[in-house]
């Protein structure tokens, strides 16, 4: 048997081998496993294309070059596209319609100057790029009008599917402009009428600015923007664009406004 003092010195050993241990013993942990997000194959094509094709052209606010770069063109051109969905070029997206070029949407976002709790009018949906280009600035409201059901049905589908709430997407003739949600601080059309639509002039703000494309069918028009002061417009050329032509009842004359 073990005499009390053995006993006294075994507890005390035990005691300072389990201090020692407690001490320098460094568990080993299965590390738990964490998911990245799949890369976007996309991503230096885009990056690429807003360095190349929109900054090297002269656009400069920040914050449509941010949205340039982060909107997901090639989720908006038609399957047979993908392989040209960062191009600096139109492309169709069926219906006679097209997605303008990437950097002819940055430029007319740009010049809408748009600023924090902002509305924006849309003539011109298509397959809804323009539309989140614009929502992705992250401070604006936007109403968007397409007069093809189709597309503003698979915009739609599409935007809110992408996650872009503030944008409402409307099928309709945009000639007679979005009556029961104006006044706007800004209009972007892109489709080319030849003459300016009175409904959109009234329905711009104070201060507003609206940005079209004007002149002939089926030949280069100018893009112009408007800025409305003390009532009045004032107009600034800004250069030669193409689109494709304004369609609808409105700008052939007398047809019906849309549903109030």
């Amino acid at each position: 048997m073990l005499s009390k003092r053995r006993f006294l010195i075994l507890i005390f050993l035990l005691l300072i081998l389990g201090i020692l241990f407690i001490v320098f013993h460094k568990p080993t942990t299965t590390p738990i496993p964490t998911r990245t997000p799949e890369e976007d194959p996309y991503q230096q094509a885009r990056l690429e294309m807003v360095q190349t094709a929109i900054l090297a052209a002269g656009i400069s606010d920040a914050d449509v070059l941010r949205a340039m770069q982060t909107v997901e063109r090639h989720r908006f051109v038609p399957p047979d596209y993908l392989d040209q969905a960062y191009a600096n070029h139109p492309l169709p997206i069926g219906y006679g319609q097209t997605i303008s070029q990437p950097y002819v949407v940055a430029w007319m976002t740009e010049l809408l100057e748009l600023r924090p709790g902002g509305k924006v009018l849309e003539i011109g949906t298509g397959s809804g790029y323009q539309a989140a280009v614009l929502a992705e600035l992250g401070f604006v409201d936007v109403y968007s009008i397409e007069i093809v059901p189709a597309l503003a049905e698979n915009a739609q589908q599409l935007l809110q599917e992408l996650g872009y709430d503030r944008v409402q997407v409307r099928q309709g003739d945009g000639y007679y402009g979005w009556l029961e949600q104006a006044p706007f601080d800004a209009i972007i059309v892109t489709a080319a009428p030849d003459h300016l639509p009175a409904p959109l002039v009234t329905q711009l703000a104070e201060g507003g600015r609206l940005v079209i494309p004007i002149g002939p069918t089926g030949w280069y028009q100018s893009l112009w923007k408007f800025v409305k002061k003390n009532g009045e417009l004032v107009a600034y050329n800004m250069g030669g664009v193409s689109f494709v032509p304004f369609t609808g009842e409105g700008i052939e004359g007398g047809g019906p406004t849309l549903e109030q």
